[in-house]
């Protein structure tokens, strides 16, 4: 069958005043009209260079496209004017970005922009493209779609902001779709319901598609070939199955290793060590050889070829059949049982924490004269205890008002009823004055490294903030426990005079977890501390809290919206709903047994990495978006999305109610949770 795209030898480079980026290294690859296939690889290994150098997107200067042939049915796309250029980019290859607002133009409205594309491309009337603007909308999801084509991309949630990013990449019906990292920023609910509408649409359509991601688990069930890029070379290609379960390659053997499970293995997450190659020395050994496990002298000096390890399996590694036969033997091993990272607590441990009925609503003021109109309860009425050093993982979908309960219990805002109990201290009757000294025994591990620090301060000076604030300490003890917290999370003192944009995304989470370690606290609130990292990265960021655990007795608020970490690092586990608690237990209990459908419809959207595993289980996609906290449904607020509601659901609120032991409790706010248990 003759090829709808074929590869050949891509070289794409950048030129900066250090000198020279090898983005795109050679990468070569086919496909077929209607396959699938799936590029991975760290930020930064070339996987998004590598899609945008094929629609000749890379900005020039500073990017050149060096070398290299993209032939696209029968034409080499480098060789041809940009004017035919543009005319297959959008009607022949459409593409979908990772974040939808880059993507679509705030002021104007997403009926205008879906019909911009079909006019541009076909000699269609405007009430034509807007019928099948209206059709392309409903397809992928979008109530009350013909209403709707007036809204601005502002006006919709997240996730029909990508549904809509991908009805403007499909509504010319293109034969070659390219996702790049289109479900990244999503909650695993939505990335579900994403995955598989895109999927769907795939076969319905008859595209090809290359979906571009970092995460081996996302695309274990819906691709027909992995390319494993690192580096800017493609460094291991084969069929899906034979590249997660006969591994030849140890880049994508850590890749597989650093990403937690559901099935109950807790062992520790082994990362892959060190930092990507500096792609200013591109020639040379294996790029890879400084991180492998597997090196011998040979990868020192030579950088070896892709070649063919089984049919259609290609690997570039001198010793792919070492790497080969680990890798059986971790596919063939005994089930692990779930005994959890460091689980050393006790049940009759003091509680720590104790949050009672605490409630976090915002007005929402609109009109001339700022009237209020309308009330968020973005927390209302939380309940729940951390004990000494435990691990408290707080999940759920974005928007259900988790961030906004771990601000609250730090009072960096302020609560609207409830109250926070703190070593036996109530925080709510503290002003601010008497909060100061309570505050230096509970810090917070933001989502946003970056974000979180400040570009005009060193990490030294970022790391001793607190220190000085809380005047602990003279300017050399400060210096030396500077020194002291930078060796505790992995970096080196020397880069203590270095700025945050010096530092990876992962070193510069380690500077945000060495400023809440600084003064010494017993809490730790981590709001989301990896969701922004390569998985490679977070099996480091994670390993690295464990440890601190262990050895400072610390005691953790977990907040994630990952259930697979929040397993591997957790001891109890608390979901959250638009701002309720609606599920809260053990560990174990919870992800062996959810009695809420909520609980079980997050598990069941947590990609295996695994093709085989996730072909034969059945998945629970749940239908639209998180409802508005500003007008929440009647009755219980799940049940527009719940596949057991019934009448009572829909007028009355569940209690929380304990159907564990009385020592194990294991609480629950579904008015059928009993038919789980």
């Amino acid at each position: 069958m003759t090829h709808l795209l074929d590869v050949r030898n891509l070289v794409t480079q950048f030129d900066t005043d250090e000198g020279t980026i090898h983005a795109v290294n050679g990468i070569s690859y086919t496909l077929k009209a209607g396959e699938s296939m799936a590029i991975v690889g760290e930020s930064g290994s070339g996987k998004s260079v590598g899609v945008l150098s094929i629609l000749r997107l890379i900005p020039s200067p500073p990017g050149r496209i060096e070398s290299g042939e993209v032939w696209f049915n029968g034409r080499d796309l480098l060789t041809l004017p940009q004017s035919e250029v543009r005319q297959i980019r959008g009607r022949e290859i459409s593409m979908i970005f990772q974040d939808p607002m880059t993507s679509l133009n705030p002021v104007l409205t997403v009926g205008s922009q879906l019909t911009e594309a079909l006019r541009n491309h076909q000699r269609i009337s405007r009430e034509a493209a807007n019928k099948e603007a209206v059709e392309m909308l409903r397809l992928v999801g979008i109530p009350d779609a013909a209403k709707r084509l007036k809204n601005y991309p502002h006006q919709f949630s997240g996730g029909q902001r990508q549904r809509i990013s991908i009805a403007m990449a499909l509504i010319t019906k293109p034969s070659l779709l390219i996702a790049d990292e289109p479900t990244t920023a999503l909650d695993v609910t939505i990335q579900a319901q994403i995955t598989d509408l895109v999927a769907d649409l795939q076969r319905r359509l008859g595209m090809a598609i290359i979906w571009i991601t970092h995460d081996l688990g996302v695309v274990a069930g819906l691709v027909e070939k992995v390319a494993v890029m690192y580096a800017g070379r493609i460094i291991e290609m084969g069929p899906v199955r034979d590249l997660y379960v006969e591994t030849s390659h140890p880049y994508t053997l850590g890749l597989l290793e650093s990403i937690p499970t559901l099935e109950g293995t807790q062992e520790r997450l082994v990362p892959i060590e060190g930092s990507p190659p500096n792609l200013l020395e591109p020639s040379g050994p294996c790029p890879f050889a400084p991180r492998c496990r597997f090196v011998v002298d040979r990868c020192r000096s030579e950088n070896p070829p892709l070649i063919e390890v089984a049919p259609d399996h290609f690997s570039a590694c001198w010793e792919w059949s070492r790497v080969k036969e680990e890798a059986a033997v971790q596919n063939l091993g005994p089930e692990k049982t779930a005994e959890g990272p460091s689980d050393g607590r006790s049940a009759d441990q003091e509680p720590i924490l104790e949050v009672r009925d605490l409630k976090k609503h915002f007005s929402l003021n609109r009109g001339l004269f700022n009237r209020q109109n309308g009330v968020v309860k973005a927390v209302d009425g939380v309940n729940f205890v951390v004990k000494r050093g435990e691990t408290l993982g707080l999940v759920g979908e974005s928007g259900c008002g988790k961030s906004t309960t771990g601000e609250t219990i730090l009072r960096l805002t302020k609560e609207t009823d409830g109250q926070i109990i703190f070593n036996g201290q109530d925080l709510t009757e503290l002003d601010d004055r008497a909060l100061r000294p309570v505050r230096r025994h509970m810090q917070m591990i933001f989502q946003d490294p970056y974000a979180s620090l400040n570009p005009r301060k060193t990490v030294g000076e970022i790391i001793s903030e607190g220190l000085i604030i809380h005047q602990i300490g003279t300017a050399a003890d400060r210096a030396e426990r500077v020194d002291e917290l930078m060796n505790m999370v992995g970096l080196n003192p020397y880069f203590a005079s270095r700025y945050p944009h010096e530092f990876s995304g992962g070193q510069r989470q380690r500077v945000g977890i060495a400023r809440a370690l600084a003064t010494n606290p017993s809490l730790i609130v981590a709001d989301e501390p990896i969701s922004a990292l390569d998985v490679s990265i977070q099996a480091q960021v994670v390993n690295l809290l464990d440890d601190l655990k262990e050895e400072l007795g610390l005691t953790y608020l977990f907040i994630a919206h990952d259930l697979s970490m929040v397993r591997y690092i957790s001891d109890r586990v608390a979901v959250m709903y638009l701002g309720r608690i609606v599920e809260i237990g053990e560990r174990d209990d919870i992800f062996e047994n959810p009695l809420h459908p909520y609980t079980q419809a997050l598990q069941s959207a947590v990609p295996i990495p695994n093709p085989d595993k996730e072909a034969q289980r059945e998945r629970i996609v749940l239908t639209g978006d998180v409802p508005n906290p500003a007008d929440p449904p009647s009755g219980c607020h799940f049940h527009p999305r719940c596949l057991f509601a019934t009448d009572i659901c829909r007028s009355e609120y569940p209690p929380l109610r304990n159907l564990g032991r009385k020592d194990q409790p294991h609480q629950v706010a579904c008015h059928h949770a009993e038919q789980f248990a």
